[in-house]
């Protein structure tokens, strides 16, 4: 019985992870970069706490009504709001978050990352977290414990057998003392 349990807990944890790095790694091998939501300019088209897949796309085979992430001036912030207007001649375009009164102005091609194609809600917070120090140690903590289910059934099969091989050393013992 403790076999089955140890067996059906250690394949649900395996799912869950598999399906988790599945999560992660197709759509990266498919050439997308996921990237957590933060605020609610996108709300509620793309919610706060999402995981949003962009992939990589010149700026201009945007069109009006794409949701685009480009880079703030300052190179590192990434931010993902939708296309209101191109204008290919000046190389810019103009995006609004949908959740915002005002357009953001006018952001250059050379700042556009590419396009989000798709999102998938509260997946960002889980991967913000993952990737923190505690994050890490939970994970090894759920792989230690994968680990362990496999073999809490085979440590209890030796202890019993054991068992059996002691009552059985002592039953002659017994059966010659008559």
């Amino acid at each position: 019985m403790v076999k089955k349990i140890c067996n059906f807990l250690s394949t649900i944890v395996l799912v869950v992870l598999l399906a988790a790095a599945a999560v992660i790694l197709v759509p990266m091998l498919l050439g997308y970069k996921e990237m957590a939501v933060l605020s609610g300019s996108m709300e509620p088209t793309i919610p706060v706490g999402s995981l949003v897949y962009v992939k990589p796309v010149e700026a201009s085979m945007l069109e009006a009504g794409d949701v685009c992430t480009y880079y703030l001036s300052d190179g590192e912030t990434f931010v993902t709001h939708r296309v209101m207007s191109i204008d290919p001649d000046a190389q810019t375009l103009v995006t609004q978050g949908d959740a915002n009164e005002s357009p953001d102005g006018d952001i250059q091609f050379s700042q556009v990352y590419g396009r989000a194609d798709f999102h998938l809600p509260y997946l960002g917070i889980a991967i913000q977290n993952i990737r923190t120090p505690v994050g890490i140690m939970s994970i090894c903590g759920v792989v230690m414990l994968v680990i362990l289910l496999n073999f809490i059934p085979a440590i209890i099969d030796a202890a019993e057998d054991e068992k059996k091989q002691k009552a059985q050393q002592s039953e002659p013992e017994k059966a010659g003392t008559n």
